[in-house]
């Protein structure tokens, strides 16, 4: 891209956001805690959904020093039903680093912040320029689809040579006057007129400057990418209610849904009177009479769980193996649960018993629900 044509487009783009941003509450601020806890939220979800959680996170832990000394299980439940649960862990390790290398200031440049924990590429880069108008890219997949047509870039853009092309190209729009607006605005108007379908030409303030535009090409390009076929894996979740508490189990630190609270998962789908049973007892647990209440097909990035629900009959064990303890119903919110152990529970209730729980938030906390059907579930 030459420095002209660079010129141009950016200078458009900056006039663009001015008069047309939405109004978010992490934009009007240089604090780069607020900057990245906005960014690290809404990667791979939507904005609309992100709001009320970066509300009631910010309220609870305002500062990198306050999430620094956060209890690792509030953080996940806080992070209840945005799903992609490793953003969290990793949040809370970069924190701690900040505060215990860094004396409580992230690095003002892309470099330092890469070094961070789960600082990528596109992370540091927004950080960096939103938070200290360094003249940094930002390439998500907003600006990937905006800077593909602008440049007519044939091929696969997110990996590869594309992927490179498309970087190259958002590094030459960077210099400049505030590059922390332009960052932002490219990723605005990728999100706001440039969209995958149906894109906003007539309103585009780049639209001139538009190879793919010019040839015809906006519906084409970025040519889409083909979509791998998610594994299947079959699961059997034992629900074990007991006196308005459910039984949980922690899931091991690595791997799906990692340090959560989940119904005890056993592989495959088993059946009530004979394979289930027979792994129960391989846990210590004797769930008595077990009785099929329903499946669960539950989609992720690169797999689908078909989970087939049992509910165990027997009263509560005295002893419960490690890592296994009683949740509340009424105070579920407060558990770090992903949005899985909402949807087994619910196949698990019957109406009746449904219609009597009331999980609601406590004041205090202000951590979300996690994604469900049931009443005080959102």
């Amino acid at each position: 891209m030459s420095p002209d044509r660079a010129a141009s487009i950016r200078a458009a783009i900056l006039d663009w956001y001015r008069a047309n941003a939405r109004e978010l509450p992490w934009r009007g601020t240089r604090d780069p805690y607020a900057v990245w806890i906005s960014e690290v939220m809404c990667q791979q979800t939507r904005v609309d959904t992100v709001l009320p959680y970066y509300a009631r996170f910010m309220a609870r832990w305002p500062t990198v020093e306050a999430l620094a000394a956060a209890d690792d299980d509030d953080v996940r439940a806080a992070w209840s039903g945005l799903g992609y649960y490793r953003r969290a862990q990793l949040m809370l390790k970069a924190a701690r680093e900040v505060v215990s290398q860094h004396q409580g200031r992230f690095p003002d440049d892309a470099d330092g912040l890469l070094a961070l924990p789960g600082f990528g590429r596109y992370t540091a880069g927004a950080v960096a320029a939103f938070a200290f108008d360094r003249p940094r890219a930002a390439v998500d997949g907003n600006v990937t689809r905006l800077v593909a047509r602008l440049e007519a870039l044939e091929g696969d853009v997110m990996q590869g040579p594309g992927a490179q092309a498309v970087w190259r190209a958002a590094e030459a729009l960077a210099p400049g006057a505030s590059p922390g607006d332009v960052a932002q605005g490219l990723i605005e108007v990728g999100a706001l007129v440039c969209t995958a379908r149906n894109p906003r030409c007539g309103a585009c303030p780049v639209a001139e400057a538009c190879k793919a535009r010019a040839q015809g090409a906006v519906e084409r390009i970025p040519a889409p990418r083909k979509r791998a076929t998610k594994k299947a894996v079959a699961l059997t979740a034992v629900l074990w209610l007991d006196g308005g508490r459910v039984l949980l189990s922690r899931q091991p630190e690595a791997g799906l849904f990692a340090s959560l609270w989940c119904p005890l998962f056993l592989e495959g789908h088993l059946e009530p009177d004979g394979a289930a049973d027979e792994a129960l007892r391989a846990h210590r647990l004797d769930p008595g009479p077990l009785t099929s209440t329903g499946q669960v097909r539950h989609v992720l990035t690169h797999r689908t769980l078909e989970i087939h629900v049992l509910r165990a009959s027997n009263k509560a064990p005295r002893r419960l193996p490690e890592g296994m303890a009683w949740a509340p119903l009424d105070a579920l919110t407060e558990w770090a649960i992903p949005s899985v152990t909402a949807r087994c529970l619910d196949a698990a209730l019957d109406r009746a018993e449904r219609s009597k729980i009331r999980l609601t938030r406590r004041e205090t906390r202000r951590t979300p629900a996690a994604q469900g059907s049931l009443p005080g579930l959102e």
